[in-house]
């Protein structure tokens, strides 16, 4: 088969392709633009869209090397007979373990403790902080990032809470699946594990934020708009939420917010200005490791899907 790379990626991909003799053209190879042959696409952050379906008509498969999907036109490719792949389970440990680094960010105040003495200020009380141990956490999503969340949770002492709407019944047994109503009930910290879907835009909105019934820290590394910005900053600003941890935001993309340019920027000033809020730059499933293992995850997908090339 001949599989066009269209981002660059951890090159064992393409080894372990090759190896089993399909054809990987490079993304920035002289070929890399001519799709009408292409059996299989490579992507990481490049959009799949109908347009460029019908300049590849021998395509077989799309391949995500990551886990979101909001980016290639899945009903397109369905529509077409086009596979569609990606590798969660190659990034979940590093997700995973950043969001528990961002709920003891939050309890501990790290990041304003850690300016204050590079500043020379020594302040102990003002950064009394809160244990983990004997909390509530909320888990909202189940799949692989949130299941990998739950187990990094293990040994901290704290009650799992976990609520999915499509999935049910598959959650180990320190996790109590539980609908929505529970979970904002009882919880202490909630953890967003969502896809990007029309569904989920904005699925922690005001209603959603209102819906607690104690103050609650947020942590959100699933995808940005997901959460609802200015429902968040008013929930900070009215007490409902005590602080937030946020590795994605709504405005990484100027076609993620549905704002316009003078409203988004004061959106984003607010939420920059806001110290109860900690964001770090979509980087959770960033690491070395993960890098290594969405590709090696991916090319067993391939293979498994498509093992032996074409004569």
């Amino acid at each position: 088969m001949r599989i066009h790379f269209l981002d660059e990626v951890h090159p064992v991909l393409a080894e372990r392709l090759r190896a089993e003799g399909h054809v990987c053209i490079p993304h920035d190879g002289p070929q890399a633009g001519v799709l009408d042959g292409c059996e299989g696409l490579v992507v990481r952050s490049r959009p799949v869209d109908a347009a460029l379906l019908g300049r590849a008509p021998r395509l077989r498969f799309v391949a995500r090397v990551g886990s979101g999907l909001e980016k290639i036109d899945t009903a397109a490719c369905n529509a077409r007979g086009v596979a569609v792949l990606n590798s969660p389970e190659g990034n979940r440990d590093g997700v995973a373990e950043h969001a528990v680094l961002l709920v003891l960010a939050l309890l501990r105040h790290l990041p304003r403790a850690d300016r204050q003495v590079h500043n020379g200020v020594w302040a102990r009380e003002e950064n009394r902080g809160t244990d983990l141990h004997g909390l509530t956490v909320g888990i909202i999503g189940l799949g692989h990032m949130g299941l990998a969340f739950a187990e990094r949770l293990r040994g901290f002492g704290v009650r799992v809470l976990g609520h999915d709407k499509y999935r049910r019944g598959h959650a180990p047994p320190h996790v109590e699946e539980c609908d929505l109503a529970v979970l904002q009930r009882e919880s202490d910290i909630v953890s967003l594990h969502l896809p990007l879907t029309a569904e989920t835009r904005h699925y922690a909105d005001a209603r959603f934020l209102v819906g607690f019934t104690r103050p609650i820290w947020l942590v959100n590394t699933s995808r940005g708009p997901v959460l609802h910005t200015v429902a968040l900053l008013d929930a900070l600003d009215g007490g409902r939420v005590r602080a937030a941890a946020l590795d994605v935001l709504e405005f990484e993309r100027p076609d993620l917010s549905g704002l316009d340019p003078g409203e988004e920027a004061h959106v984003l000033e607010r939420l920059l200005r806001d110290d109860r809020v900690i964001l770090t730059p979509h980087i959770a499933g960033v690491t070395r490791e993960g890098r290594l293992k969405m590709a090696l995850v991916l090319a067993e997908k391939i293979l498994t899907r498509f093992p032996h090339a074409a004569p």
